[in-house]
């Protein structure tokens, strides 16, 4: 039960932190600044946000299979 719960605590540290990271190719990001910096915020986010999604899909399933293929005494 530990362990879920420094699981579930990094993942809402993840979702919740505002990151301010550059996750555009070259013409993604001249094409977006070009609409000015509200679009080119979102647009970032949004693709940060669609990177993180397997990582946690792929570690909720990597716990439910060490859960159930726990070794019991």
């Amino acid at each position: 039960m530990k362990e879920l719960r420094i699981i579930l605590f990094f993942l809402v540290c993840v979702l919740l932190v505002n990151i301010d990271a550059s996750a555009q190719c070259s013409i993604c990001a001249k094409t977006v600044m070009q609409m000015g910096t509200k679009p080119a915020e979102g647009f970032n986010s949004g693709i940060i946000y669609l990177m993180v999604v397997p990582y946690i899909a792929i570690g909720i399933f990597a716990f439910k299979w060490w859960k159930n293929n726990e070794v019991k005494p």
